[in-house]
This record gives structure tokens, sequence and C-alpha cells, in this order.
């Protein structure tokens, strides 16, 4: 079988499939993955666009960020100071005044 006279390790098909359509393999820790135009597909057939990888990048940097934040929120409220609960009397003004001032202050 006749080599690529560019890269001389594949056939002039697969070559072309290559250069034109963007069709190869990925290799190492990719082995099963492959480029196919614009799309990367997986050792299954799922098709991911460009589009798709940044939005699936985009939700686990939020989702990493909206944890960082609730685990920070989570410390402070860990760590804030217990505050005393306030008691609210009701109370005549009149009978108040008396109770302080005494009589005069009527």
């Amino acid at each position: 079988m006749p080599t690529c006279r560019h890269c001389e390790a594949e056939s002039p098909t697969e070559h072309y499939d290559r250069i034109v359509h963007n069709r190869c393999s990925l290799h190492g820790p990719w082995r099963g993955w492959r480029l196919a135009g614009r799309d990367l597909v997986s050792p299954e057939g799922t098709r991911l666009t460009p589009e798709r990888l940044k939005g699936l990048a985009f939700r686990l940097e939020a989702e990493e960020r909206l944890q960082r934040a609730r685990a920070r929120n989570a410390s402070r409220k860990a760590t804030a100071v217990r505050r005393e609960l306030v008691k609210v009397v009701v109370v005549d003004l009149d009978d108040w005044r008396r109770r302080h001032f005494g009589g005069s202050a009527a």
C-alpha cells in the first residue's frame, strides 16, 4: 500500500481524511476518542461540539464556585458569635415613670 508523500506514515486516503475532513484518532488517555469534522467523538459515539464543551466546562466551574461559596458561608456561620435573644416587654409609660422616678414624674 502506498504511503503519503508528506508524512510517509499513512495512505493518501487516510491523509486526505485527516487533513480535509479532520478525521483522526487520538492516543494516550484519549484512546478510543476521535476528531470528526468539528466534533469530538467519544468511543460510544457521543458527539461533542466546541460550544457544548465550552458549556460543560462553564457549568463545572460554576458548580465548583458555588460549592466553595457554600463551604465558606457555612464556616462563617459556624464561627459567628452567638447573640443573646432580646426580650421585649410592653409596659404602660405612666407605670414605668412612676416606678423609676416616683410620683414627681407624673
